[in-house]
């Protein structure tokens, strides 16, 4: 509640993700640290911190585009209330949209499927448009993953 707006919740809570992540990775014994699982899960928290930054530099001007911010606040606020499956569902709207998607072989014959030109002119997943847009949902799906650990549905 004592945010000024919405962007600046959903940044202080993926960089309050990121930080306990960060501590949990940091309190492991140096054994456990040593060993390739230790040494990815590592990377893989170094690589997240990474490709979050052009979200956190958007949100701090206001620049996510509000279809895009829609579903990443809504990510934010169903984590915080432990509703994973929903955080889920707001994800995956986010990553691949609610777009038709054509099942098995789409040309089987000369002629094209009535309803196929509609398949790619709207409802465009995000993910596909743009690599730090990739990057950047990738990593939200990260930090969700790592905060339904920390933090189990009740």
């Amino acid at each position: 509640d004592s945010f000024k707006n919405d962007q600046q919740y959903v940044l202080y809570f993926f960089k309050r993700m990121l930080y306990e992540w960060e501590d949990e990775l940091e309190r492991r014994d140096n054994e456990e640290k040593r060993t390739i699982k230790g040494k990815m899960d590592s990377a893989t928290q170094k690589q997240c911190r990474q490709f979050i930054k052009p979200l956190f530099k958007l949100l701090k001007k206001k620049e996510v585009p509000q279809d895009v911010f829609k579903h990443i606040l809504t990510i934010v606020v169903k984590c915080e209330e432990r509703n994973y499956k929903k955080a889920n569902e707001a994800y995956m709207m986010l990553a691949i949209g609610n777009a038709a998607w054509p099942m098995g072989v789409t040309m089987v014959g000369i002629h094209e499927r009535a309803g196929r030109s509609k398949i790619f002119s709207q409802n465009v997943a995000h993910v596909l448009n743009d690599e730090t847009q990739r990057k950047y949902i990738q990593s939200i799906k990260r930090l969700v993953s790592f905060c339904k650990q920390k933090y189990p549905p009740t």
